[in-house]
């Protein structure tokens, strides 16, 4: 694992109590000790996957693997879901943040706004610091008075440098962010970015922008472009990742507020729609609360 976010079994256990208690025991309990998949069984499985937002594709295919067959049994329907669910995480890809050591790490991080994507970065910001690396920030969110008040807050308190120019072209910030990164020699760079979904074409083409910046003075140093979802909006998560999937070539997930949440299987979700590997999890208000996601640790939460 790439390391920099300490991570443990019982801080992520506790994170996902309330989406095991709706996702995985209900489903359990309700259907385990049947005798057979009958067609009501079955009809009973996908509502209650489908109400723990899996989603109804997902939850669809899940029941209808069952159908026609007679070598699962509802008993080991714990054994079933744990398996079906740690496939289609590993299918997503490596859930390791990419990170080159004596190179510049640029991060272009998304996402709608009010889903924590700022304190994301901040805490980011902070984690690579304590490692001892020179860390920058690029506020391109610069319509948004608030969010480059709030990144600068966060910013000083991580210890890391920041450019911010207010009402300015967000690509303009991020071009200069690019060179003063290259030129000393910083080790991480971080990209805020707008997220105002009520005006999509305004923001695709921002979006683009950037990543055109990016691509013609930095593209060697991208190492993610990140996606920053709120666990709580559930399905609408997926939604709003195709309107960022258009825009740019997403190659991550990060979920926060995943503690106070009983949607975590949006995790699920968007590596099975989305084929996007989930790679950090917030999971508390505190700087030390972002962890890197471990396919086993959280299987081993989930089921346990």
């Amino acid at each position: 694992m790439f390391g920099f976010f300490s991570n443990s079994i019982k801080t992520i256990k506790e994170a996902v109590t309330n989406t095991t208690q709706k996702l995985v025991s209900s489903v359990v309990n309700n259907i385990a000790e049947e005798e057979e998949f009958s067609e009501f069984v079955l009809d009973d499985m996908e509502d209650l996957l489908i109400s723990a937002d899996l989603g109804v594709n997902y939850a669809s295919e899940i029941v209808d693997k069952l159908r026609n067959q007679d070598k699962i049994k509802p008993s080991v329907v714990k054994q079933y879901l744990k398996s079906e669910f740690e496939k289609v995480l590993n299918d997503a890809g490596s859930t390791e943040l990419n990170y080159k050591d004596n190179e510049l790490n640029t991060y272009f991080i998304c996402g709608v706004n009010g889903v924590g994507k700022t304190t994301l970065i901040g805490k980011l910001a902070y984690n690579f610091k304590s490692k001892g690396k020179k860390v920058i920030v690029a506020a391109a969110d610069t319509f948004r008075a608030a969010a480059e008040e709030q990144l600068d807050i966060w910013s000083k308190r991580a210890g890391a440098e920041i450019i911010r120019h207010d009402k300015a072209d967000p690509a303009s910030v991020v071009f200069e962010s690019i060179q003063k990164a290259k030129n000393e020699h910083f080790d991480v760079l971080l990209i805020d970015t707008a997220g105002r979904l009520q005006n999509k074409f305004n923001l695709m083409e921002e979006l683009t922008k950037i990543k055109t910046v990016i691509d013609k003075n930095a593209p060697e140093t991208l190492r993610e472009t990140m996606l920053v979802l709120d666990a709580n909006t559930g399905q609408n998560g997926i939604s709003q990742a195709q309107v960022f999937t258009e825009a740019v070539n997403l190659t991550s997930v990060a979920l926060t507020k995943l503690d106070g949440s009983a949607k975590g299987a949006i995790i699920l979700s968007v590596a099975k729609e989305l084929k996007l590997p989930v790679k950090l999890v917030g999971i508390g208000e505190k700087m030390e609360d972002l962890k890197d996601f471990n396919t086993k640790d959280f299987i081993d939460a989930l089921f346990e």
